[in-house]
């Protein structure tokens, strides 16, 4: 299909010359003589692009640009202006238009002009496909009423430049609601950036945040450029705020309030426009009874305050949430496109969840790669999700409490219990060394200690 140009001139000689020249070049011409005529065109045959000559009668060329964008804001508009008009025709950009000619017409920069516009058309297409397969990506799944009311609370929220604080327990999707909101923002097309306090030494946070100058320590060899930088004019996502220390704490609240910052080690002051979004699995208000945390932090982050339902709050959306997983991982290569039964997930809707949803995909993702039939069933369901499977529980412990003694079992049973704490957290040694409240440096050396592999 050829791309379709419109022509909008009062000069008939322009039409026509424009309108010849145009068709040997291969494009679809309309022309219209007026800005009436135009609009009413326009709205029946969508035009890829509108040449648009600045004086007309009745409508002129402003009135006329305005209306096209208005109604068909995805259309591009190059303006004819003549000699003097150059006044006009920057307004004229002001309103959308993507480049202005002038007369008399040159149809080498004629047709450079078309070309230019029409790939800004393609370009902008394509980002529009990309934002919404982004979007579908990290769609809240599931018809539950709690996740109905997630969604609509993300509605509401996100078109606004307004701060948030996400809670809810690990697993739950905090980070998938944080890009939801950013990609409905009016900052999608500028950088979500995203910082695990929890996963970051209270010692390099401040650089990893605010970034250092060359030379700011005598190893320093190269500047390096923090996150607040990097999500200027668009989104900074502060994952696990809840582990931060104090006096992390007071230098972030700082930064926040003036949107201010100087890099380790420098002396420029660097301003940023940034919305902050903030996520934590622990209990704000008992971690600033306890001391934990700033409460004029606490209130500078919740302004808008979103709680992520727990899995075991949404039972009705595990099979959709099955049927989800299940279609990503068909979708990765070399991995087989598997089912489950319905009786396979009622039994999976009868477990509780403790690492909700990441649990829950994790899971999946095992069977996936695990049972070798097309269809996943009852028996493939391993201990603990399968009751079924309880005398294999009942014969692991016959086997602990056969030791006579106290160490050999003590040795045999935190060896089975960090592999199952692992296996629930798809071997990822952070993760489930958070969840047994241990540092991730102490569980790699237990791990060693035990003869424990890492997958």
């Amino acid at each position: 299909m050829f791309p379709s140009v419109m022509v909008i001139d009062d000069e008939a000689s322009i039409r026509q010359s424009l309108s010849g020249l145009l068709s040997d070049e291969g494009f679809d011409v309309a022309t219209a003589s007026n800005g009436y005529e135009a609009l009413k065109i326009i709205e029946s045959e969508s035009p890829d692009l509108v040449l648009l000559d600045i004086w007309m009668p009745g409508i002129d060329g402003i009135e006329t640009l305005k209306e096209i964008k208005k109604n068909n804001p995805f259309v591009q508009v190059i303006i004819i202006t003549g000699h003097g008009n150059i006044e006009t025709a920057v307004k004229a950009t002001k309103l959308g238009a993507f480049d202005l000619i002038e007369k008399p017409l040159s149809i080498d920069k004629v047709l450079v002009a078309i070309h230019n516009a029409l790939n800004f058309r393609r370009l902008e297409e394509e980002n529009r496909y990309l934002r919404k397969k982004n979007i579908e990506k990290n769609a809240i799944n599931g018809t539950s009423p709690s996740v109905a009311a997630l969604r609509k609370q993300i509605a509401v929220a996100a078109p606004t430049d307004t701060w948030i604080l996400i809670s809810g327990e690990n697993g739950t999707g905090k980070e998938l609601v944080a890009r939801t909101i950013h990609q409905l923002s009016g900052r999608a097309e500028q950088p979500l950036i995203d910082v695990n306090c929890a996963a970051i030494p209270e010692e390099l946070i401040e650089i990893e945040l605010f970034g250092q100058e060359k030379g700011a320590f005598t190893e320093t060899t190269t500047r390096k450029i923090g996150k607040f930088e990097l999500a200027n004019r668009g989104t900074l996502f502060l994952d696990e705020i809840g582990d931060m220390s104090l006096k992390t704490q007071a230098k972030i609240l700082r930064v926040l309030q003036e949107q201010k910052f100087q890099r380790v080690g420098g002396g420029r002051t660097l301003s940023v426009n940034v919305r902050v979004i903030a996520a934590t699995n622990k209990d704000i208000k008992a971690e600033i009874a306890k001391g934990n945390f700033r409460e004029d932090l606490y209130f500078r982050l919740n302004v808008i305050p979103i709680e992520v339902p727990p899995l075991r709050n949404r039972i009705e959306d595990i099979p959709v949430l099955v049927e989800t997983f299940l279609s990503e991982c068909a979708a990765q290569p070399h991995t087989p496109k598997k089912k489950m039964t319905p009786r396979a997930i009622n039994m999976l809707c009868g477990c509780s969840w403790p690492g909700n949803v990441r649990e829950l995909k994790n899971l999946i993702g095992r069977l996936v790669i695990m049972v070798e039939k097309d269809v996943i069933d009852v028996s493939d369901i391993p201990a603990p999700y399968n009751p079924g499977l309880g005398n294999e529980i009942n014969s692991a412990e016959s086997k602990l409490f056969s030791f006579n003694a106290l160490e050999t079992a003590k040795q045999t049973f935190e060896k089975e219990f960090i592999r199952h704490k692992l296996a629930e957290n798809n071997w990822n040694i952070v993760e489930t060394a958070k969840l047994m409240g241990i540092e991730a440096a102490h569980l790699q050396q237990k791990m060693e200690a035990l003869g424990i592999g890492s997958h």
